[in-house]
């Protein structure tokens, strides 16, 4: 298991953005696989905020994370974000999700990031077990969603 900036294997942008939108298309409706595709370059900077982690397994892309500067238009004072987490099927229950989480985190850390921000429809148990506190409970765009939050720097040094 490898994680990577994407910046360093941009060729990936197209396959994480249709997993991408065929996974959260409908938290933004109207949007196209063209336009995600488009807004994923913004993540090849050398920028912290945005940037997406991959990571790849015996070569294969296996799944993502990204930090961004917003992901909830109802909560624009909260910034940044972890994003885009997602993990193709048949690389699941390998503990990638947490893997490619705690690189986000420690990156975030590394970068003088204090709290990192995420909501999740369906994931709140998991982000739990990795140390994020649940902020709220909400309706984000007609779907129960849980904002989470954590404190990087309670973290380990």
């Amino acid at each position: 298991m490898n994680i990577i900036d994407l910046s360093h294997q941009p060729e990936h942008i197209p396959t994480l953005a249709a997993w991408h939108h065929r996974q959260w298309r409908h938290l933004n409706p109207g949007g196209t696989l063209e336009e995600r595709i488009d807004g994923m370059q913004g993540y090849l900077s050398k920028r912290l905020v945005p940037s997406t982690f991959i990571c790849k397994c015996n070569g294969q892309l296996a799944g993502s994370a990204a930090i961004v500067a917003s992901d909830m238009d109802t909560r624009p004072t909260l910034t940044p974000w972890l994003a885009s987490v997602f993990v193709a099927p048949p690389f699941r229950n390998r503990g990638i999700g947490g893997r490619l989480v705690e690189h986000a985190m420690l990156q975030a850390r590394l970068g003088g990031i204090e709290t990192l921000y995420l909501f999740t429809p369906d994931q709140a148990a998991f982000y739990q077990k990795l140390g994020w506190q649940i902020l709220s409970e909400e309706n984000y765009r007609g779907i129960a969603v849980t904002v989470m939050q954590i404190h990087l720097q309670a973290l380990i040094a």
